[in-house]
């Protein structure tokens, strides 16, 4: 689904483990790290799209997981020009996300990159929380460290009480 502004309605999939790790996930054939993400079909909700997606791209069902929160509202990023793709109408510019934190309640073996013919990811690890916002592609980094910051007083108290005497 891509909006009147050129966006693509899309989630972004936080997964983390009972260390506050998250899964960084290498996408296949490429020297690049993610999280878990995609598109939102038009007859899903964004809940909807997570778990379609964590099974899609991870193999992970809904048992394997537990919902802790999610963004308040659309992170968005832009595509640089070389990626946008002019023939295609109507135009995607970029993505909308909602970013979703989920901890992970299975156990390492459920995590299978290879359920479908093409696995977006080849390789994945679990990392520091913050580690992502140094590793990711830089046009989507500001999102990433939107997300992360958004979503970090939901796993450590303590992040809250830094923002909260900060303002």
């Amino acid at each position: 689904m891509i909006d009147k502004d050129g966006f693509r309605a899309n989630v972004g999939i936080i997964l983390c483990n009972e260390h506050n790790q998250v899964l960084w996930a290498q996408r296949a054939h490429h020297d690049s790290w993610q999280f878990p993400q995609g598109g939102i079909k038009s007859h899903e909700t964004p809940e909807e799209a997570v778990f379609r997606e964590l099974m899609e791209e991870v193999g992970l069902s809904e048992e394997h997981v537990e919902v802790i929160g999610k963004t308040r509202g659309w992170l968005r990023y832009r595509l640089p020009k070389r990626y946008l793709r002019y023939g295609n109408k109507p135009l995607c510019i970029g993505q909308k996300q909602r970013w979703f934190l989920l901890r992970f309640t299975g156990n390492e073996e459920d995590v299978k990159l290879d359920q479908f013919d093409k696995p977006e990811f080849d390789d994945w690890r679990w990392v520091d929380y913050w580690t992502p916002t140094k590793e990711i592609v830089f046009f989507k980094r500001r999102v990433y460290e939107k997300a992360l910051h958004e979503l970090a007083p939901l796993l450590f108290p303590e992040y809250k009480k830094r923002v909260d005497q900060a303002n």
